[in-house]
């Protein structure tokens, strides 16, 4: 039953989702290339941009029928937070436009899962950006930080309602356990991850 209703999510869910051809052509409206997109460093100076991308990609990804997420609020109370503790390891990637603006952003932690190194906590792009190579780039640079920190393998806890999900088994992931409700995958190696976009 579990299935059948996360499969059906994830074809709703994908019909509000933009194509990559819609995303290219928006992309070469404002006279843009996917390379010409800068990934580096979050600092506190972003929290504002940062908590905009996080409630609008999670409520796009798991809000389009019923769900909804946290504020804005609640989220720049959570990211200030974060920049405020800095724990040792953590660290948030961004995405930013050629105008500065930021699009996508991923963070990365220590993992409690005892079989991964590291976790990626957090990966959203903005819809008008997925499709475009963007969050595979993204996760080249997660890739690599966490091997400068000596992490060699990775995990995501995820929500098996996000129907980009699937994107992880391609891109050389294991699903972590059988339960159809978590989207919980994992990288033993990340040498292949850290191949993109070097």
């Amino acid at each position: 039953m579990k299935r059948a209703l996360f499969a059906t999510w994830h074809v709703v869910a994908g019909w509000t989702r933009p194509s990559k051809s819609a995303n290219l052509r928006r992309l070469r409206t404002r006279q843009e290339l996917p390379a010409s997109f800068r990934i580096r460093d979050a600092l506190p100076g972003d929290v504002s941009a940062i908590v905009n991308v996080h409630v609008k990609a999670w409520n796009h990804t798991y809000a389009p029928l019923l769900l909804r997420g946290p504020s804005a609020a609640t989220r720049e109370q959570q990211w200030r937070d974060a920049f405020i503790r800095n724990d040792p390891g953590w660290f948030c990637l961004v995405v930013e436009r050629p105008d500065g603006e930021i699009v996508g952003f991923a963070r990365g932690k220590p993992s409690d899962h005892p079989e991964y190194g590291g976790e990626l906590n957090k990966i959203y792009l903005l819809p008008a950006y997925q499709h475009l190579g963007l969050g595979r780039r993204l996760l080249g640079h997660v890739a690599r930080r966490f091997q400068s920190q000596g992490v060699s393998s990775m995990w995501l806890y995820g929500d098996a309602r996000n129907p980009s999900s699937r994107v992880w088994l391609a891109l050389g992931a294991v699903k972590t356990d059988d339960e159809p409700g978590n989207g919980n995958y994992g990288w033993h190696d990340l040498s292949t991850l850290a191949s993109f976009d070097p």
